[in-house]
């Protein structure tokens, strides 16, 4: 079997995960489930997500309603308490260096967006849904592969404009001073959140009580560096009613 928390998991949230994960192989074993001893890390995360012998994993709503649905049963949404969503929704946050003379989105029109992935929710889709209804263009731009490398590309002049989930930037404020020269001059409508996954159907109701009692029983300190609040059943309907923007390559800076 194959756990893995790998969307929220630099700095001191490695630790937290890890002791969330100690509560959740504890009770499963406890309930007869061959759960994993460690999260699984540095792995290949389309090679974990599409495992036959994945017990559990965080994704992206994008990956999810674009390929992974068919093949894995959504067990729960973590609820992070971002500001202005729902239990269970996120947003993406539009950020920029504070020392830009450009205070509004409106201003960097036709600027090349700064992104992490093609198949991101926060980074990609939503920027584009949210650019595209407002009117906007913003093509793309320099592609980073991680939130945090698109905040620091930002911070270096390397980009003028990115997004990153709301959960990442309160994160990042929290644990990386290169953020401080970086601010929020937009966000964009919220989705629902980073699912929580599994190949073992069977197994996702018991996962779900399970990992809400781990969140339950941790410390108050270990619950704040998650900022988890607890979990959300959300349907997996509202994940595929999200529309899909055209991709990067479409789009020329």
């Amino acid at each position: 079997m194959i756990a893995a928390l790998q969307m929220y998991d630099f700095d001191d949230l490695v630790a937290a995960n890890d002791a969330l994960w100690v509560g959740v192989h504890d009770a499963l074993r406890a309930q007869g489930v061959e759960a994993p001893q460690a999260l699984k890390r540095g792995s290949d995360l389309w090679e974990v997500w599409q495992s036959p012998d994945l017990l559990l994993a965080q994704t992206c709503g994008y990956p999810f309603r674009a390929h992974l649905h068919p093949k894995v049963t959504l067990v729960a949404t973590p609820d992070y308490g971002v500001p202005g969503c729902a239990p269970g929704e996120y947003c993406s946050y539009f950020i920029a260096r504070r020392d830009d003379p450009r205070a509004s989105l409106s201003a960097f029109d036709g600027v090349p967006l700064a992104y992490n992935e093609a198949l991101s929710q926060s980074g990609w889709a939503a920027p584009q849904n949210h650019a595209a209804a407002a009117g906007l263009h913003l093509p793309a731009g320099l592609k980073t592969g991680a939130h945090r490398l698109t905040a620091h590309a930002i911070a270096q002049g390397k980009a003028d404009l990115g997004a990153v989930d709301a959960v990442t930037w309160r994160h990042l404020q929290r644990v990386d001073p290169t953020v401080q020269g970086l601010h929020v001059i937009a966000q964009t409508r919220p989705t629902p959140g980073l699912p929580l996954i599994t190949a073992q159907a069977a197994l996702a109701p018991l996962l779900s009580s399970t990992i809400s009692q781990a969140i339950a029983h941790l410390p108050a300190a270990t619950r704040t560096i998650l900022g988890l609040r607890g979990l959300v059943l959300i349907a997996p309907s509202a994940y595929l009613a999200v529309p899909n923007p055209p991709p990067p390559d479409h789009f020329i800076p």
